[in-house]
């Protein structure tokens, strides 16, 4: 009968689906240090303390007081559980454990039965391939088979690691004996991403399980140990059980939700795309401060500005958001853009909502992920999405657009827009010497959206959406409203002409007085040529 063991290690049982069988040889290889000596320690410890199950580790080139050490170091007390008979450290020869396995009376096997160990680790095969490595390897590959053989007369789960010299898939040129002999393989790697390091985990096979195949990020935590984050694509879909909802939520401004037709939906995601400066960030804060008062807790995520900044500008903006977030009700969680690990990323954002029971999510900004995995981007906001939505969580995805004036290519550089349920653009547009604010709604699915383009400004209490009558006085100078012009999104405002506009719509002929100056000029050079031809 099958039966699953925990490794106790956070996230590992994840991606193991429960755990790894029981009575396994679990061999774990990477390139210097990437891990595999503080993974084996935990899996000893934690079976030790958590499941009753005692354990033993054979180490060849290291000390008792050296493993008990680094243990402490993430707050495990491994001399502790020595003293409780729980957990030994045998330090032996590489020679000794060869001579060994030629008889059923050697040292290990009485040190296993002698505390009932049902955990085995060997910390590095390193010095035993090095000592076996003659005949071609073919008396290494009789002493692995013996040392396994003795793990399963012995009914205990083992755990082996190995080096290796670089980052290759089992089954590649240089690999060893033990990645065959396995029956579990976990390859720990530890690769250069730009200036920073990026670990990850890939169970390459699990011999009699099920398992989420593919590369996993890590992290070595203090007083944590390994933490897995199960890649954010290994996870059951949400696409046939999504549930969708007709309730109408307010995005924290009137005129907004007029213009999306009634209101956010309920699990929707919206994305709203700008260059700096348009208040892409405030209108989230509107949308989280409103949730507040209505009693939903609401997340910010920001991978741009520092929370203490967010908050300092909260309050020049005369928000509530400030006083929201002290009471709880609001939650900031910052991810730096430079460090961000979408794996790890993922995970805190869904602890966040499972703990806090959140509602509302503002992500700040998702051009972030692509400066991170420009190639996995799209990707990771459909998962996020489809987690969100699956959660009936309404959403909002700023996006910073590159572009000053206007947005031309929507589909190549906003690559989250498949997802989102209402693209909100937010625009600096240029009339005479004035740089005016405009915000336009080409998409809101099951709505019928204000598709004009409309102005707006900023200032206490947030963004002020414009109506034609109420630009009269703005800044200080009379300006006509954005009704009065068109090409507003193409970056280049003409202004309407009555006279012009009402004849187009009726068909009839221009007055020539009313002619464009480049149709009269027209004229009078083809008239110029006629008299010459005459």
């Amino acid at each position: 009968m099958r039966e699953l063991i925990p490794t106790g290690i956070a996230g590992l049982d994840d991606i193991l689906l429960g755990g790894v069988l029981k009575g396994n040889v679990i061999v774990v290889e990477g390139m210097p240090g990437t891990g595999k000596s503080t993974m084996a320690s935990e899996f000893l410890y934690r079976g030790a303390r958590d499941s009753h199950e005692p354990g033993l580790i054979v180490c060849f080139e290291t000390s008792a007081q050296k493993i008990a050490r680094d243990a402490a170091g993430f707050g495990w007390d491994i001399l502790a559980l020595v003293r409780e008979n729980k957990l030994k450290i045998l330090e032996l020869q590489p020679s000794v454990l060869i001579d060994e396995l030629q008889s059923e009376a050697g040292v290990l096997s009485q040190e296993i039965a002698r505390i009932g160990a049902k955990r085995v680790v060997i910390d590095g095969l390193t010095p035993l391939r090095i000592l076996s490595s003659r005949d071609n390897g073919q008396f290494l590959r009789e002493t692995l088979h013996r040392l396994w053989l003795r793990f399963a007369s012995l009914n205990v789960t083992a755990m082996l690691t190995t080096e290796v010299s670089c980052n290759h898939p089992i089954g590649e040129a240089g690999a060893h004996e033990e990645q065959f002999l396995a029956d579990t393989l976990i390859t720990l790697r530890k690769e250069a991403r730009r200036r920073s390091v990026h670990r990850s985990i890939e169970i390459a096979k699990s011999r009699g399980q099920d398992f989420f195949s593919g590369r996993h990020a890590f992290a070595i935590q203090p007083e944590v140990g390994v933490r897995v984050f199960p890649r954010v694509y290994a996870r059951p879909k949400h696409y046939e059980t999504q549930p969708s909802s007709t309730e109408r939520i307010s995005s924290g401004n009137g005129s907004l939700d007029r213009m999306l037709g009634g209101g956010l939906l309920k699990g929707s995601v919206t994305l709203v795309g700008g260059i700096s400066g348009t208040g892409k960030t405030i209108l989230g804060m509107q949308f989280l401060t409103e949730g507040a008062k209505q009693g939903d807790r609401s997340l910010l995520v920001s991978l741009d500005e520092h929370p203490e900044q967010i908050l300092r500008n909260a309050d020049e903006l005369e928000l509530e958001f400030s006083s929201l977030h002290a009471q709880g009700q609001i939650l900031l969680h910052y991810d730096s853009p430079l460090e961000v690990e979408l794996d790890e990323h993922f995970y805190s954002i869904k602890s966040f909502v499972e703990k806090h029971d959140i509602k509302r999510v503002v992500i700040d900004s998702v051009a972030a992920y692509e400066s991170t995995l420009p190639d996995e981007s799209r990707e990771f906001c459909v998962t996020l999405a489809s987690y969100l939505k699956g959660r009936q969580i309404t959403t909002i995805f700023n996006f910073e657009c590159p572009e000053l004036l206007g947005i031309s290519q929507i589909n190549d550089r906003m690559k989250s827009s498949a997802v989102a349920d209402n693209i909100v653009l937010l625009n600096y547009i240029e009339i005479s010497t004035m740089i005016r604010r405009a915000i336009t709604i080409p998409k809101s699915r099951a709505s019928k959206p204000d598709q004009r383009t409309r102005e707006y400004i900023i200032q206490p209490g947030g963004i002020m959406i414009l109506d034609d009558k109420s630009v009269e006085g703005v800044e200080r100078v009379p300006q006509l409203p954005l009704s009065s012009y068109y090409g507003v999104l193409a970056r280049a405002p003409t202004r309407h002409s009555p006279v012009i506009d009402e004849h187009v719509a009726a068909g009839k002929p221009l007055p020539k007085s009313r002619m464009p100056s480049s149709s009269l000029k027209s004229k009078k050079d083809s008239s110029k040529k006629s008299k010459k031809g005459r």
